[in-house]
């Protein structure tokens, strides 16, 4: 048996997975984002270790005897939230999470003084990113700064729960703006343009790797045997990848979670920053992977199904598939509610409603947010696209997947055929179990293969060429709107 664990942004989520691939169960515990300041998102990480303790436990009351024979511990993780901890390993500050804007000052500063910064990281400085994080606390919080001893990435913070052990792997390290991404390994040039060196920073294995063993005062009140080996585990979406079977180059998927992804398996490294493409390692050695990144996706939905006091089961049903009359006359909606990453790297950017009139209906609007996230879907492929990267299927993971009408949006919208997975809401999880298999010693081939698909949704012409103008306005109002 084998354990992943998933610390994403609203949810931990555990997962346990049999030597014939399947899985048993599952359980998950929320978590909560705190926003002191516009612009600013943090989690405390105690919050993250009761949510995962939490998890556990239902997993084994659930399934106890599976549960007792678990000898494999992967992770997956929300990317690029700075941990800050002093020499006693003591939290410092809450953790400065991926979707937090604060630092967008500080990534101009990174980029002058790191001048081959695009060519070492693959990325453009953006405030998501760790190091940019940095350089504010430095700047605003110089007293924390000088007590920092070690920065961890939210995943390998838990990990450093799990085993005593400071670990990190390239897929989740290449999102800080510190590794050498072609060489997966730390870059000093990086790190000493925000005063830092790998001292801070943990060791490196790849994600497919043993990274230590669970402590034997956890294994012992989990019910476990001794040497249950924890994996280097992997970044969510590099997570999810193995989780649905992306290993190969041209494998691809989008993720539908609180963020929206669409990720591309590339068998170098080929960065290209200029269009605000992620270019990061993969959780498997010798394998990259191209991404974009929109910083509201499902999460718009729920922002949307909270605005209205509606769930959204309720809202969905109001929609019919083929009501070209609602995509006619419904409104324009920027899915900017956190700021954009791909293609625009604006933190300012808003979310907007336009086009409203006194004969607009819930249904409409409830369309209008479905559509725009699924144009901010296909702004991340054209961005790909232009980077050398072409694709006729993609993957749909995350909890958005449960939507076939949300699917075929996305399929006309980006003209490509969507596939659904048995298990796809299981996400970096599935993947993070994979991860332990192979840690054990499991085989890529046997491991890592692609769970049955359960929907298909291929691009209808006509959909496609109905939505062409409402894209071109969709692209247009942001382009009106920047900097307003």
């Amino acid at each position: 048996m084998f354990l992943g664990l998933d610390l994403g942004t609203s949810e931990v989520k555990a997962l346990l997975l049999d030597d014939r691939g399947f899985t048993v169960g599952t359980a998950g515990s929320t978590l909560t984002l705190s926003s002191p300041q516009p612009l600013w998102s943090e989690q405390n990480p105690t919050d993250w270790w009761a949510a995962t303790e939490a998890a556990i436990a239902l997993l084994r009351e659930a399934h106890p005897e599976e549960f007792a024979a678990v000898r494999g511990i992967g992770l997956s993780g929300q990317m690029h939230g700075a941990v800050l901890l002093d020499e006693a390993d003591a939290i410092l500050r809450p953790a400065i999470l991926w979707n937090d804007g604060r630092c967008h000052a500080e990534c101009t500063e990174l980029e002058a003084a790191a001048p081959r910064l695009h060519d070492i990281a693959g990325n453009l400085a953006m405030p998501g990113f760790t190091a940019p994080k940095l350089l504010w606390v430095k700047k605003h919080e110089p007293e924390i700064f000088e007590r920092m001893k070690t920065v961890l990435l939210p995943k390998d913070w838990l990990r450093l729960q799990l085993t005593g052990d400071k670990v990190s792997d390239p897929s989740d390290a290449a999102g800080t703006l510190w590794l050498d991404v072609a060489r997966r390994d730390w870059s000093d040039e990086l790190l000493a343009a925000t005063s830092l060196t790998r001292a801070h920073m943990p060791r490196l294995v790849e994600a497919s790797e043993p990274s230590g063993v669970l402590k034997a005062e956890l294994a012992h009140a989990w019910g476990l045997g001794a040497d249950v080996v924890v994996a280097g585990g992997a970044g969510d979406n590099a997570a999810s990848a193995i989780g649905i079977g992306a290993t190969q180059p041209g494998d691809g998927f989008i993720s539908l979670g609180t963020s929206g992804v669409l990720f591309v398996v590339n068998d170098r490294y080929r960065p290209n920053p200029a269009s605000a493409v992620h270019a990061f390692c993969h959780a498997l050695p010798q394998r990259w992977h191209q991404m974009s990144v929109m910083l509201s996706a499902a999460s718009c939905f729920r922002w949307f199904c909270h605005l209205v006091g509606q769930h959204e089961s309720a809202l969905l049903a109001e929609l019919t598939s083929n009501d070209s009359a609602v995509t006619d006359r419904a409104p324009t909606f920027l899915p900017y509610l956190a700021g954009e990453r791909t293609p625009h790297n604006d933190p300012f950017a808003p979310g907007v409603f336009h086009g409203l009139k006194a004969k607009t209906t819930r249904a409409d609007c409830t369309y209008a947010v479905l559509e725009g996230v699924a144009f901010g879907l296909a702004d991340g492929l054209a961005a790909l696209r232009a980077a050398g990267t072409e694709v006729r299927q993609l993957s749909l993971v995350g909890g958005g997947s449960r939507s076939s009408f949300w699917a075929q949006l996305i399929a006309d919208a980006l003209d490509v055929e969507i596939v659904v997975h048995a298990g796809s809401e299981a996400g970096g999880a599935l993947g993070a179990a994979r991860l332990g298999w192979l840690a054990t010693g499991g085989a890529v081939d046997t491991v890592c293969t692609r769970p049955a698909i359960t929907s298909r949704h291929r691009p209808d012409p006509e959909r496609h060429a109905r939505l062409a103008p409402r894209l071109a306005r969709f692209r247009d109002l942001y382009s009106r709107l920047r900097g307003a």
